[in-house]
């Protein structure tokens, strides 16, 4: 990346690290309470996935650090629509 464009690296973009995802319909959402159980499509195991800003960039497996839960990245996703060789 050329000098005149350090600082670009800098800028804060969004981080999710996503641990699952369903989809539900607003009814259910207005129903849940403190101690509900929401069922995700992951199974159990399966690792997170890494988003930056929105874009899938890695996977990886939450550990304990310490007294800290902490991501052991483990895969870079290839960019969409590509596959590493």
């Amino acid at each position: 990346m050329p000098a005149a464009m350090d600082w670009m690296l800098d800028v804060p973009v969004p981080v999710d690290f996503v641990l699952g995802t369903t989809t539900m319909t607003v009814r259910a959402c207005t129903q849940l309470v403190v101690g509900s159980i929401v069922r995700l499509r992951q199974p159990a195991g399966d690792d997170l996935e890494v988003r930056v800003g929105g874009i899938p960039v890695f996977t990886g497996e939450v550990v304990v650090h310490g007294e800290n839960l902490a991501l052991r990245l483990g895969r870079v996703l290839p960019p969409s629509g590509q596959e590493l060789a």
